[in-house]
């Protein structure tokens, strides 16, 4: 449980939707403000302090991507978006934006407050060690954001950054879709989720296929491993 008072923005066009998610928030002890449209959200995101901000993305005025987008240039506040939309298209354009986490509707209250705790949990992570991963060779610069296979640099997003740092830091050990997703994306485990299957997909592209090595394995039921070929 998240004992502390958060300050919660929620910016949702739909009254109705408004209303019941404000009410449980409120009731768990938090407070929430609420905007209709982007505009509005958005000024609201840059000139208070929020903990947490509870994002659509079909919102009037200004849609939710470039409110999400402009937030993220100014400020480093956690974003969950709550939204219909739920093609995978939408999920990773989303996430690749700066969002913490993505929700899709119909929710259950006890998986939104989950998402909640989880995204706050992330706020003060542990401190990573500077310095460099390397396995064979693949080498990645912790602290200047840098991925360079064989002296070739490798430009990865922030996420891709984020999940081959976590295979780096775990050679040959399996890791299971759960455990990517609460250690990458800060979520608990609710359900099916492609997110975890299509950022491996890009990160092969850009380092297995590139390259022409196996270096990112599936493990049939289970996840995914990094390991040399034999």
């Amino acid at each position: 449980m998240v004992d502390t008072t958060l300050n919660i923005l929620l910016i949702e066009d739909d009254r109705a939707i408004a209303k019941v998610v404000a009410l449980e928030l409120e009731h768990q002890g938090h407070r929430v403000e609420l905007a209709a449209d982007g505009r509005v959200g958005l000024d609201m995101a840059l000139t208070q302090d929020w903990d947490i901000i509870l994002l659509d993305l079909m919102l009037p005025f200004l849609n939710g991507y470039e409110v999400c987008k402009q937030i993220r240039t100014r400020k480093n506040i956690p974003i969950l978006i709550l939204t219909s939309k739920d093609e995978v298209q939408d999920k990773v354009y989303g996430l690749d934006l700066g969002a913490d986490d993505y929700l899709t509707k119909p929710f259950a209250m006890d998986e939104l407050m989950a998402r909640i705790r989880a995204v706050f949990r992330r706020k003060n992570p542990p401190v990573q060690i500077a310095g460099h991963l390397k396995f064979r060779e693949l080498e990645l610069d912790t602290q200047a954001y840098q991925v360079y296979f064989g002296g070739q640099e490798v430009c990865l997003t922030k996420k891709e950054f984020e999940l081959l740092t976590l295979f780096l830091e775990h050679p040959n050990h399996v890791l299971t879709r759960e455990h990517i997703l609460e250690n990458v994306w800060g979520f608990d485990y609710y359900g099916e989720s492609n997110a975890v299957d299509v950022y491996v997909r890009f990160l092969r592209g850009k380092i297995d296929e590139r390259f022409q090595v196996h270096y990112l394995h599936t493990v049939r039921g289970v996840g995914y491993v990094l390991r040399a070929e034999d």
